[in-house]
């Protein structure tokens, strides 16, 4: 991790595996920001692309920082976080990261502080729905209520380098494994909404690309619904929870169109890269 702290943060902290770095991200550090000569189209970046890799021994310990005990994950899993983004920049460039690799804040990375070192993490900035992929190579952030701190180049693209932070969704992405499942689970459950409520004559499953993404809609000629006020009943929702909840496991947008005697459409678009996670 990255060595510069005070000599009374290392007396504090456990020595095994023990975290040595300071709070940091975007607005925090006064002399921190871009570096001289950021890459051209620094907008166009490509998202971390999700592999499985072998998991750091070292950098998956549990560790303290401030008094405040963490244990990060041993194993790739689902993971699903919504909190504060921050990011780092050229004050930590080329500084070693908890992986030991350099920290390069043009590259898609970010630090986090239980995800698995090395794996992926599909990041949404909530304000404007964009999002991006990037690779959990470091620990952080310790400011109370910031839950991942990501690159410069991955806190450009989500448009929040001015601001310093942003509310974001973090789902982890799981190579080998949970698109397809998770999109078939949301798409029987639709189809058991069609048989129970919808009282419809025909429905359809459709399936195509649109923009880089794939979308998957379960269309039907039913009575509809108020989805606002369905919505609203909590565990009496048809399902709309549960394949929301499904949804944001992967990463994907999630969409229901009805209204009464208009028939429903379930839609779910799955974002470029998280592919990658089947």
């Amino acid at each position: 991790m990255r060595r510069r702290v005070a000599a009374a943060l290392l007396a504090a902290c456990v020595l095994s595996a023990c975290s040595t770095t300071p709070p940091r991200g975007g607005a925090s550090y006064k002399d921190d920001g871009p570096g001289a000569n950021p890459p051209p189209n620094l907008d166009r970046t490509a998202d971390a692309q999700p592999r499985a890799e072998p998991l750091s021994r070292a950098a998956n310990r549990p560790y303290e920082v401030f008094g405040k005990r963490y244990v990060p994950l041993v194993s790739v899993q689902p993971f699903h976080q919504r909190g504060i983004a921050s990011w780092y920049g050229r004050r930590f460039n080329g500084q070693p990261t908890s992986s030991g690799e350099r920290y390069d804040m043009y590259a898609m990375s970010a630090a986090h502080p239980v995800l698995p070192i090395p794996s992926y993490a599909r990041v949404t900035n909530l304000a404007n729905g964009r999002s991006v992929v990037v690779r959990i190579n470091d620990r952080g952030p310790f400011h109370s209520g910031r839950i991942i701190d990501l690159s410069y180049a991955a806190a450009h693209k989500l448009g929040y380098v001015a601001a310093g932070s942003t509310r974001v969704a973090t789902d982890s992405l799981v190579p080998g494994g949970r698109t397809e499942p998770v999109v078939l689970r949301i798409v029987r459950e639709a189809l058991q909404n069609v048989r129970r409520h919808a009282v419809s004559r025909r429905a359809a499953i459709r399936a195509a690309q649109e923009d880089g993404r794939w979308v998957v809609e379960v269309r039907d000629d039913g009575r509809g619904f108020d989805v606002g006020a369905v919505a609203a009943r909590g565990r009496r929702n048809f399902g709309l929870q549960f394949m929301r909840e499904r949804a944001e496991l992967i990463g994907a947008e999630f969409e229901v169109r009805s209204r009464p005697d208009g028939g429903t459409v379930v839609r779910i678009a799955i974002p470029r890269g998280a592919e990658e996670s089947r």
